[in-house]
C-alpha cells in the first residue's frame, strides 16, 4: 500500500473571552484561502477577534516553516474552527426582584495549515 503523508501544521489558542459565534463569522471568510490573502483580509476587518485569529494563523505558519521548511506563499488554510469554551454565568438585576442571567462565553480557536 502507498501511504501519502499529509504535511499539516496546527495552532491552538484556548479560553479566549469572545463568543464563538463572533469568531466563526470571521473564520468563514478565511477558510480555504491562502495564508497571505488571509492576513490581508484580517488586517482590514474591523472586528475584535481579527488580531487574535491572525496570531493563531501566524503561529500555524511558523509551525509549518519550522517542521517542514515550507514557504509561506504556498500555504493554505485547511481548517479553521472556533469551539465553545467554558461559560461565565453572571446575573443582572431585573424588574420585580428577578435575576436576569448573563452568559459570558469563551472560545477555543484552532487553525490547520
Amino acid at each position: 500500500m502507498n501511504y501519502t503523508r499529509k504535511l499539516e501544521s496546527k495552532a491552538f489558542v484556548g479560553y479566549i473571552r469572545i463568543s464563538p459565534s463572533k469568531v466563526r463569522r470571521i473564520l468563514d471568510q478565511i477558510r480555504n484561502v491562502s495564508c497571505e490573502e488571509a492576513f490581508i483580509i484580517l488586517k482590514f476587518m474591523p472586528y475584535k477577534a481579527c488580531p487574535i485569529i491572525s496570531k493563531v494563523l501566524y503561529s500555524a505558519v511558523s509551525n509549518a516553516k519550522q517542521q517542514f521548511g515550507a514557504k509561506s506563499h504556498s500555504l493554505y488554510i485547511i481548517e479553521a474552527r472556533a469551539d465553545d469554551g467554558p461559560v461565565l454565568k453572571r446575573f443582572c438585576p431585573h424588574a420585580q426582584g428577578r435575576g436576569f442571567p448573563i452568559k459570558k462565553r469563551m472560545s477555543h480557536i484552532t487553525s490547520t495549515i
